[in-house]
């Protein structure tokens, strides 16, 4: 799996097969139920207490990156020049997606530091 893929597929960093999160991220029974190692690889992913509140800034700059592609939408389709519908509708894109974004950033900060091992990735 290349890493964009186990990026968007929520994946371990290591292995790029195992889950990071116990649930699926509009399951709801617990979005932010992080796994304490990859159910694949044993990998850990408790590397220090509060490692994850580095997340919280790649969870900002991808919903920067989120409204900003909706508005580039927005302006392709003629809906652009409104200001007050282009709002509603950024907001909108950001409140929805706002779980998925969650995961993902937690999965892109971790991959900042847990490199990808090849070896991992096969089944012993």
């Amino acid at each position: 799996m290349s890493f964009i893929q186990s990026l968007l597929f929520l994946r371990c960093p290591k292995c790029r097969t195992g889950k990071m999160f116990q649930h699926k991220p509009y399951s709801f029974k617990g979005i932010t139920s992080l796994n304490k190692s990859c159910p694949h690889c044993n990998t850990s992913y408790q590397l220090e207490p509060s490692f994850f509140y580095g997340s919280m800034y790649v969870s900002y700059a991808l919903g920067v990156a989120l409204a900003v592609a909706v508005y580039v939408l927005l302006l392709l389709l003629g809906l652009g020049q409104y200001a007050l519908t282009s709002f509603f509708i950024i907001a909108t894109a950001i409140v929805v997606l706002a779980p998925y974004v969650y995961q993902l950033s937690k999965v892109v900060w971790a991959s900042f530091f847990i490199k990808y091992d090849p070896k991992k990735s096969i089944k012993n």
